[in-house]
């Protein structure tokens, strides 16, 4: 029967990251939050800790972990904060892992130790404005100048996490290259570093949640980079980044479970705190069953993900356990965060207590890398329907 039980690494990492996010992340975070600022130092420190080389063989300066250690520390980042451990699940399941994935060598070694060591970030331009779920619509364009031998690109991208950033050094962007024999469309992914003429980053959204993150619409004007930055095969810009999202869907349930799993800390701190009737409200049987279900809705998706982990480690194929542990974690943590801000009552929607940021930041989880009802068009696919 399958055991999921830490090994001594992962439960000394999950520590590690744990006490980080405590000491370091929680007692500033709140300030970045009501700011919309960036925490680069934050970043940097997690640079330095490893935690954006963990899945990355030491060839490219990576720890040589696996992605069930990336998961372990975006739900430890999470229970204190999200929009830290969305910049940490962008940068390397978005951002890195496509080139790591399907990058040529020359790629790999050039871009590959700064993204691993958190020196720069790198993001992922598939949605567009017209264009949210039904990511085959792609409208962005890319024509093969054989006079120049580069590719011209044109077009817009949206919600674009870790893209304007200071130290954000390239996007991913997938775009219409051509048309198939069935007359379909021939979608490729192309490399376009930070700063290349007519590619421009729009001001960053104001937003309700992940306010401490950086997220931007980004616009290509005639946009010329060379042939050689096309990732992976032309025509499969598409179903790279599919294969991708499937594996950035655990990666988002791992950190959905963090959010929820915080819910539960803090409520549970604040029953015992809180007072009322002359005792304190954890002693009434109605806030002690809300937090029980809370912790059982906790437990259960994070077993979830400890699943669809453990099997994308064993190279199995993961579309249908993905989707299913990407849509309870995100539904957990949606209720969890319901039912936190509920119990803290009016202090809830202050935002100096931290469920007033899950409360925030927990919806978003239900939207990115698939919303809902996408994941459940999924599941019902796999199952032949």
């Amino acid at each position: 029967m399958p055991d999921f039980r830490l090994s001594e690494e992962h439960e000394a990492l999950r520590q590690s990251v744990r006490e980080f996010a405590r000491d370091v992340v929680a007692p500033v975070i709140g300030d970045f939050y009501e700011r919309h600022a960036f925490p680069y130092e934050i970043v940097r420190q997690m640079g330095k800790m490893g935690l954006f080389g963990l899945p990355f063989g030491a060839e490219y300066g990576g720890m040589g972990g696996d992605y069930f250690a990336l998961c372990l520390a975006l739900e430890e980042l999470a229970r204190v904060d999200s929009s830290v451990a969305i910049t940490l699940e962008a940068a390397i399941s978005l951002g890195a892992i496509p080139i790591y994935r399907f990058g040529t060598e020359e790629q790999k070694r050039e871009w590959l130790p700064r993204l691993v060591s958190g020196e720069n970030l790198a993001a992922f331009g598939l949605t567009e404005p017209g264009f949210g779920s039904d990511a085959g619509g792609t409208a962005t364009r890319a024509r093969l100048d054989e006079a120049t031998n580069e590719w011209v690109i044109n077009g817009s991208k949206a919600f674009i996490t870790n893209s304007g950033t200071d130290i954000t050094a390239l996007v991913t962007v997938t775009a219409v290259t051509g048309e198939t024999p069935d007359g379909r469309k021939e979608i490729s992914a192309i490399i376009v570093p930070s700063g290349t003429p007519g590619f421009t980053v729009a001001p960053g959204y104001s937003k309700v949640g992940w306010c401490a993150s950086d997220t931007h619409e980004l616009n290509f004007d005639d946009v010329r980079v060379p042939a050689a930055n096309l990732l992976g095969q032309r025509g499969r810009g598409f179903a790279q980044f599919l294969q991708t999202l499937d594996e950035g869907r655990v990666a988002i349930a791992a950190l959905s479970v963090g959010l929820a799993q915080g819910c539960v800390d803090e409520s549970v701190k604040y029953a015992k705190q809180r007072h009322a009737f002359g005792q304190p409200i954890g002693n009434f049987q109605a806030i002690q069953f809300k937090i029980a279900d809370m912790e059982a809705r906790a437990h259960t998706a994070r077993l979830s993900y400890y699943d669809a982990a453990s099997r994308l480690a064993a190279g199995e194929d993961i579309k249908r356990i993905a989707a299913i542990t990407k849509l309870h974690a995100s539904e957990v943590a949606v209720a969890n965060a319901r039912d936190a801000t509920q119990i803290h009552g009016g202090y809830g929607f202050m935002n100096e207590f931290p469920v007033g940021r899950f409360w925030r930041d927990s919806k978003i989880l239900e939207i990115g890398e698939g919303t809902s009802e996408v994941q459940r068009m999924i599941i019902a696919r796999e199952l032949g329907l």
